[in-house]
């Protein structure tokens, strides 16, 4: 399959939250029953027969689906993950994220338990200070010093695409020195400090009433390796799997879930295209922010939407002049593709309103659709900022089950941008994309689920092991793979 110039890769990792509304059971308990619903009940894909991390992710933890994504139950909290398929358009990629969402539900429908059962694609645990994971990987050309020298021209991008990828909160937190964990809490959950020595302690901050992004105050490095207590802009990888010829997977944590398709594809389609400057060498001369974490932090808390940075020359800008002159530079990619004339397009549109009037964009960005629920809310209970009933619809704004969702019930209503059909997440959830690796994963998944227990197998995103003498290699991202096919 010709693959047209500047198109890469993507995919996203998304952790939910997960809140159990019967004293007797745990949420460790309902992810595991969730997990297996959708695997033995619904035959939806194979689980891992091996361990994948002898620590996080041990055998039967979860595995892959036949739509090309991976669901499984993360060790460290015990959190439900999901992973899409390798996909290389932003429709595909909506769909086959919003998929495993409706996967999860089914599954929770299918078990009786949607009384008493809630899951989030939210990031922050408002009451007990934790944040949660929405990661993106981009497949990008790599040079060995990516890592120390290269990687610096994207943290002015990242920092400031949060004024029209961030999801919106309500409060903050601040975060204070730590120490060494007890006892205790080493023996109740061994797995989180595995390689850790410090960590912090979070606190609610009264102070702030209302910030663009969820994750921003739990950012505490712009490069690391070991996240759990260290979390970063980038999480640096070099993994094997996820290598072709000179490119690498680029680990993006500093993301948020976006309920809003529009934004969660202007998010990715913006990433991809800074991604391109950065691989041609473009990004030299560009506005640098000084200091990219103290940047994010003010941006996000910005009350008054000015979203001024101090950059390195000591000049002072806003976010909307870093994106635009990243925009500018993007605009010679306008011919390659539909979809990059769409990016570029919508791009320089959110920008021109959110320079105008961000309230008039909650239709297509969900930290506006959010403050606006929560200002109705504010006014017709007559209650303040912080207050308990305000962090509740915060979070139901992120409740994946549309009959329950905030969210939804704006979308059910005609009020948000779409970019993908209802008939297309339908489809995605049993089908993979066609034009990736991702469409023989799940046919030989199909394949697998139809001769359950019959053969051993051993499955990652770079090849297949069937049986004892059998290996069916992936390593091309782009490739369908069409020839390749389970042995008799």
């Amino acid at each position: 399959m010709t693959r047209r110039p500047g198109e890469r890769i993507f995919g996203i990792e998304t952790e939910f939250g997960c809140l159990v509304d019967d004293d007797d059971l745990r949420p460790e308990q309902i992810v595991e029953l969730i997990k297996d619903t959708v695997f033995y009940d619904f035959k939806l894909g194979v689980v891992d027969l091996h361990a994948r991390d002898e620590v996080f992710e041990p055998a039967e933890s979860g595995g892959f689906l036949t739509n090309g994504g991976r669901l499984y139950i993360d060790a460290v909290g015990s959190h439900l993950e999901y992973a899409t398929a390798e996909c290389r358009t932003l429709a595909d990629l909506v769909a086959n994220d919003r998929a495993g969402q409706r996967v999860i539900v089914r599954a929770i429908r299918e078990l009786g338990m949607s009384d008493k059962v809630s899951v989030y694609n939210n990031s922050v645990d408002h009451f007990g200070g934790h944040t949660f994971g929405c990661h993106e990987n981009y497949l990008v050309a790599m040079s060995d010093d990516f890592f120390n020298r290269q990687v610096e021209a994207l943290y002015s991008f990242l920092v400031t695409r949060q004024i029209y990828a961030g999801v919106g909160r309500v409060g903050g937190h601040f975060l204070s020195a730590g120490g060494r964990p007890n006892y205790e809490d080493m023996m109740e959950n061994p797995v989180d400090y595995i390689w850790v020595s410090q960590v912090y302690n979070v606190f609610p901050d009264e102070e702030v009433e209302f910030q663009l992004s969820q994750r921003a105050d739990h950012i505490v490095r712009t490069l690391a390796s070991r996240v759990r207590f260290n979390r970063a802009l980038i999480n640096p990888k070099w993994e094997h799997f996820y290598a072709h010829e000179g490119m690498h997977r680029l680990h993006v944590l500093f993301g948020e879930s976006n309920q809003m398709e529009y934004a969660y594809a202007l998010k990715v389609g913006t990433t991809s295209l800074v991604l391109r400057l950065l691989e041609e060498g473009k990004l030299e001369g560009t506005m640098r922010i000084a200091d990219p974490l103290l940047a994010l932090r003010s941006i996000s808390r910005d009350p008054d939407y000015k979203w001024q940075v101090v950059l390195e020359d000591d000049s002072i800008v806003s976010a909307i002049d870093v994106q635009r002159e990243l925009l500018n530079l993007c605009q010679e990619y306008k011919g390659d593709s539909d979809e990059i004339r769409w990016i570029l397009s919508e791009w320089e549109a959110t920008l021109d309103q959110l320079e105008k009037d961000p309230m008039q964009l909650g239709d297509r960005l969900d930290w506006v659709a959010k403050r606006q629920i929560v200002e109705a809310a504010r006014k017709e209970f007559d209650v303040p900022w912080g207050h308990d009933s305000l962090h509740s619809i915060d979070l139901e704004y992120h409740n994946i089950d549309p009959e329950l969702s905030l969210f939804h019930a704006l979308q059910e209503e005609g009020q948000t941008v779409r970019v993908s059909k209802d008939l297309q997440i339908v489809d995605a959830m049993t089908d993979s994309p066609q034009n990736t690796r991702a469409k023989a994963r799940g046919r030989i998944v199909k394949e697998l689920v139809s001769r359950r227990g019959k053969v051993p197998y051993a499955i990652d995103w770079s090849g297949i092991a069937i049986g004892r003498l059998n290996y069916l290699e992936l390593t091309d991202p782009f490739n369908v793979y069409d020839s390749v096919a389970m042995p008799e």
